[in-house]
């Protein structure tokens, strides 16, 4: 039997296994309007790296998703969707915030155990029959003058604060720092601070890892334009089709006022969904 087909079978105890080992799962707000895979909504879906703090045969306790240590709100009842990744391979599940533990600082989430889960295909990502997630596009360049972001980051606030009071959109929103050639990617997940990135493998040789990245991270409609923002690279690795894969964390160092209103962003991101959710409820 393959072992992808063995792991889908057995993918309880692949579950106890990365609880055990101090795993995580990426969760995401589960949309609305879909069938049969087909999404009947607009905009991205942010997927929350989250560690498995606590497991039973009918709970599994994960800590709530923040933004730089700012816990985001979550509903009693919520849908969510579910990814559980062994190596390259990844499962998702259904499964519906059953209340939040506030033992833990910030409270964590308490999930209902899925009931199964079905194996994502591999070049896809994040796709299965039932439901898919559409992850966000992030344009990035390689970070030449850091201090040259703080213009940047202004511009890019004025902006999005001008859009939402019912401005129209202005040039400044473009602005760039002092930047190297751009690329694309797609926003894997989010993790407290943290970032992760997939790069294609056409695109890949224009990532430095020894550079801070600055990013336009597209959250649109929910956000009314990209948010600007920087990061620093940690870590890369290569998947089996050459595809590179980008860890880092988010630094403010150069510019640390542009935190609050990144995190207000995200928080605000968070909120509109769960109205739009709560709205078509």
């Amino acid at each position: 039997m393959p072992a992808n087909r063995s792991r889908t079978e057995r993918w309880l105890d692949c579950l106890y296994q990365l609880y055990e080992r101090g795993g995580a799962i990426e969760m995401a707000l589960s949309e609305q309007g879909a069938h049969n895979g087909v999404r009947a909504d607009a905009g991205s879906d942010v997927a929350w790296r989250v560690k498995i703090l606590r497991m039973s045969d009918t709970e599994m306790l994960v800590e709530r998703p923040s933004a730089f240590g700012h816990a985001l709100p979550m509903d009693s009842g919520l849908g969510v969707v579910g990814v559980m990744s062994i190596g390259q391979n990844r499962w998702m599940f259904r499964t519906k915030v059953v209340g939040i533990d506030l033992k833990y600082p910030g409270g964590a989430v308490r999930l209902a155990m899925p009931t199964s889960v079905e194996r994502c295909r591999r070049r896809e990502f994040y796709r299965v029959s039932a439901t898919s997630l559409r992850l966000p596009k992030v344009m990035c360049w390689p970070l030449l003058d850091p201090m040259s972001v703080v213009v940047a980051e202004l511009a890019n606030k004025a902006t999005i604060l001008d859009l939402q009071n019912g401005g129209q959109p202005r040039g400044e929103a473009e602005l760039l720092p002092e930047v190297g050639p751009g690329f694309m990617a797609t926003l894997m997940n989010l993790g407290g601070g943290g970032i992760g990135l997939l790069v294609d493998k056409d695109e890949a040789s224009r990532v430095d890892s020894s550079r801070l990245l600055w990013m336009r991270l597209d959250l649109t409609p929910q956000i009314a334009a990209p948010i600007g923002v920087t990061a620093r690279i940690a870590h890369v690795h290569r998947d089996s089709e050459q595809n590179l894969y980008v860890g880092g964390a988010f630094d403010f160092s150069f510019h640390p006022a542009h935190k609050e209103f990144v995190v207000s962003q995200m928080t605000r991101y968070v909120q509109t969904l769960l109205g739009e959710r709560r709205a078509a409820a």
